[in-house]
This record gives C-alpha cells, structure tokens and sequence, in this order.
C-alpha cells in the first residue's frame, strides 16, 4: 500500500517527533519534520506538493487561496489551536480540504504576559545586562504592581486569568472591551472602564487582549499611545496588528510610554533588519507564548489524533468553514 505523505511544518526546536506517538498513523503515513521557516511560496509549494496531509504551528505559515490552488494534493490541513487567522477556510472548502484544530491551553500565554509585565516593571534585562558586563550595581528604580492600576484591553479566556494574577498582587483591575458589560467584567474580576481612552490614560500597565478583527486592527495608534501616561508600560502578547507597529517605535524613542513588552509580530521570524530589534525601551520575545512543554505536547498529540480521525474518515475538530 502506498503511504500518504505529512510535512509538519515549523518545528523551531524540533520537538513535534518526541512529544506525540508517530507511530499511530506510521503504517498509513510517511511523516516529515522541518524545522526551518519557508518563507517563499515556490519552496513552500515544493515541500508540500506531495503532500496530502500538512501540520501547521498557529500562524507561522500563511495558506491563502493561492497556495491552496497549486497544492492539489491537500486533502487535511492540521493547525495547533482551534482557530487561525493565516488560512483562507473558503479557499480550502473550495479544494476539497479538511482542516482541522487542537485544543489550546490558556495558562502559557497568561503567564508569559506576567514575564513580561515583571520583567519590564523590574528593569530585569537591562540589570541583568549590568551586572554581567560589570556596569553600574543597582542603575534602575523599579515600578510597583502592588497598588497600581491594571488596564486589560479584553476580559476573555486569558484576560480574565491574567486579572485574577492581578489582584493577587495587590492591583486594581480594569477591564474594556467594544461589548463589555460591567456585569461581565466583575464575574471576571474587574472594573469596567468608562471607555477605551479611561483605560489608557488612567492604568500603570495595559495588557492587550483581544482576538485580532477589522474592529481590533490598529485599535492602538499614535492618538492612543499618546493618552497614556508617560510612566505606563504597555503589553501585547495577542497580535501584534492591534498595536500600530510605527505609532509604537515613536512612542518608545520618544518617550510617550515607560516601554513595553511584546512577544507578537507582523512577519514572523521577525526581519533582521527590522526596527522593533533595537528599540529602546522594549522587552520583545520571539513569539513564546504558547511555546511549553506541556502545550506542545497537547498540540502534537492532538495532531495525530486528527489524522486518525481523518484516515479512519471520521474527522475530528474540524474548523468551521473546512470540508
């Protein structure tokens, strides 16, 4: 019998083959793992052109209907989480694609945002950096969470956990959202702010936690990063597209903001080249949110799950909008 073909793509550390049994789908399944980015359409179409089953890692790989039409093996697309911005659904209903998700644990995320709120609010990298090269014991004063107001753009899954982790410190916890009531925002642990500007010009730390939409897009631009205060830091581990990326850079050379954190971008890898490199006032990761163990795990054996289900032709987690 010949064996379909799986390319799993993005696997950075090359851990996809040891956290999830392969050998379930080995019998029917020749599967590949590559732990490079493609970057270009014509050699990502090569990768994959004998490929009837792809694993794809959240939105590293964009599948627009373009790719889709020269992939006319595809018959299931596999993505870790069960939602993915970076493929055309209707493009791959129309070729006759299943796609399918995994389950997306919410702790990772919540707590790498704590990273990156005590890491900015502590100065860690810049007193670390001191203290390995010699420089000046003790140069920075650090910000308090005990005391301080917690502004959360978004009270979701994560948002609310994140809020929960505030008030533990001691923080007042306010919330908005476009359709946030302040029923919902007090059974999530917050205060409802007046309005999105409230929010801005009156929190020591603003957390973005919002699914990316044509309404989210862009929502925090150079009018709003100036309304906040000039001692505020500003944290997105969402998408980086909600923040205006060049309203950002000048917010930071110039001082608008304390700093902020981010571990989203527009272009992932992130260029060499690009700015948010060498920002000052910018604690940036590359893109960890939901990169633990323990996640991967779930991600991968999730993965072949949906194989099985898919060879045994009863598909499981299919995505709205797939076959």
């Amino acid at each position: 019998m010949t064996k379909l073909r799986c390319v799993v793509l993005d696997d950075y550390q090359g851990v996809a083959r040891s956290l999830a049994d392969w050998t379930k789908i080995a019998p029917q399944v020749e599967t590949e793992f590559l732990d490079t980015h493609i970057t270009s359409t014509d050699a990502l179409v090569e990768a994959l052109e004998h490929s009837e089953i792809v694993v794809a890692m959240r939105e590293r790989t964009p599948f627009p209907a373009a790719l889709f039409a020269r992939l006319p093996r595809l018959r299931l697309l596999v993505t870790s989480g069960m939602r993915n911005a970076a493929i055309d659904m209707e493009a791959a209903a129309r070729h006759g694609v299943t796609v399918c998700g995994t389950a997306s644990n919410s702790e990772p995320p919540t707590e790498l945002t704590w990273a990156l709120i005590l890491g900015l609010a502590r100065q860690v990298v810049p007193e670390n950096a001191a203290l390995r090269s010699g420089g000046p014991w003790q140069h920075t004063v650090g910000a308090d969470l005990h005391g301080s107001r917690l502004g959360l753009l978004g009270l979701g899954k994560i948002g609310r956990k994140v809020a929960r982790i505030g008030a533990a410190f001691g923080m007042e916890v306010v919330a908005w959202s476009q359709n946030l009531t302040p029923e919902r925002a007090a059974e999530g642990g917050a205060i409802a702010a007046a309005s999105k500007e409230e929010l801005l010009e009156t929190s020591d730390f603003v957390s973005v936690h919002l699914v990316l939409s044509d309404r989210t897009r862009g929502l925090i631009g150079e009018a709003e990063l100036r309304r906040m205060r000039d001692s505020a830091y500003l944290v997105n581990t969402s998408r980086a597209a909600i923040v205006d990326q060049t309203a950002l850079l000048r917010a930071l050379a110039e001082g608008w903001i304390a700093g902020a954190g981010t571990d989203v971008f527009e272009t992932e890898p992130l260029p060499l080249d690009d700015p948010l490199r060498t920002a000052p006032r910018l604690l940036a990761l590359p893109h960890l949110g939901y990169v633990t163990r323990r996640n991967y795990a779930g991600y991968f054996t999730q993965a072949v799950e949906d194989i099985e289900g898919f060879l045994a032709e009863k598909p499981v987690r299919v995505l709205a909008g797939g076959v």
